[in-house]
């Protein structure tokens, strides 16, 4: 049986602590930084959020570049961001390998509708817990949050099978 604590470390975003660099002021700034590990799916993701302070050309992208916990290439995003939108989420594509109390550093570009700079800020994200207190097959399975069969050893406790191919 899982430990209530656990689950909900699982459940909510963990906080991080950051430093953010601006190419000046801007449009926009950091209001949150955070890993999500979701339990639901055995994923993990960054969420960085940005408070609009002043207008935004329209059309206008925020281009985001995440460091791969896992080591190689950074992992880019491209997301619009829409005139009405007081607050903006940006989101990477599942990461693994997350490592507690390790700095990732997360780029943000912010262009216009012709990809000319808007605002460029720097930042780092930090997690509160490293990955290993996801699964590495979902928790639960179907509509009804049954567990997931595959998760189970012989005596009934959770294999929370490590990562591999991480780092040292």
């Amino acid at each position: 049986m899982m430990r209530p604590g656990v689950i909900l470390g699982m459940i909510g975003a963990l906080s991080m602590a950051g430093c953010q660099r601006e190419t000046g002021p801007g449009p926009t700034e950091v209001s949150g930084r955070l890993f999500v590990f979701n339990y639901r799916i055995a994923q993990a993701h960054y969420m960085i959020t940005l408070r609009r302070t002043a207008p935004l050309p329209d059309p206008a992208v925020a281009v985001t570049t995440f460091e791969d916990p896992r080591g190689g290439e950074p992992l880019v995003t491209r997301t619009k961001i829409f005139p009405f939108w007081d607050t903006i989420v940006l989101e990477s594509p599942p990461i693994h390998c997350v490592r507690k109390d390790r700095s990732y550093r997360v780029g943000i570009r912010i262009l216009d509708g012709a990809d000319r700079l808007v605002q460029a800020i720097e930042t780092t994200a930090v997690s509160t817990v490293d990955q290993t207190v996801l699964t590495a097959k979902p928790l639960v399975v179907g509509p009804g949050y049954a567990v997931n069969p595959d998760i189970l050893r012989a005596d009934g406790s959770v294999d929370y099978a490590p990562e591999t191919g991480c780092p040292a």
